[in-house]
């Protein structure tokens, strides 16, 4: 690349970063794997930065690969993770803590139990405020996929809560 190029990217990345971060860790629920998943996007994006043509698509772009690499991790069997009822920490009971804090750990761990796929579609969704067409085009699929796969995702989702967020139940 040259120097013009380079700048452009390291403006980019500097403007984009924590966005992209923030969106990997709402995928995996780990900052270190976030940070790993959003460097993984990031080179993808500096490899082809003289290719890519539409600029305006960057976003989308990078987002997809983080989506790609989250699903493509979650795959692989050595990388699995395994649920056990006794955790090695536990934080300490407090009840000081704000109820933001209580529902954000609640969320937080329930999406860890929905698929990968699925955890996916809901957080394009619902935390990054994609519609049911531009999430299709992210993990291109068809808008009845996104759609079957929020429906499944958000059920799995109240199970996983079980009545940790009354917010999520179905409004029946």
């Amino acid at each position: 690349m040259d120097q013009r190029d380079e700048q452009e990217f390291a403006e980019y990345f500097v403007a984009r970063r924590e966005a992209v971060r923030r969106t990997a860790y709402l995928l995996c629920g780990d900052w270190h794997r976030a940070d790993d998943f959003a460097q993984t996007a990031f080179v993808a994006v500096h490899r082809r930065w003289r290719k890519i043509r539409d600029k305006q698509a960057l976003d989308a772009y990078v987002r997809r690969t983080v989506v790609r690499a989250v699903i493509d991790e979650s795959r692989r069997p050595w990388r699995r993770e395994k649920f056990t009822d006794v955790l090695p920490e536990s934080p300490a009971a407090d009840n000081e803590i704000g109820d933001t804090v209580a529902t954000r750990e609640a969320l937080m761990k329930g999406l860890r139990r929905v698929p990968p796929r699925q955890r996916a579609v809901l957080v394009l969704r619902f935390l990054e405020g994609l519609d049911v067409t531009a999430t299709a085009e992210v993990l291109k699929c068809s808008e009845g996929t996104v759609k079957s796969q929020t429906a499944r995702g958000l059920t799995a989702l109240r199970e996983a809560l079980g009545d940790a967020i009354d917010d999520l139940r179905p409004a029946s």
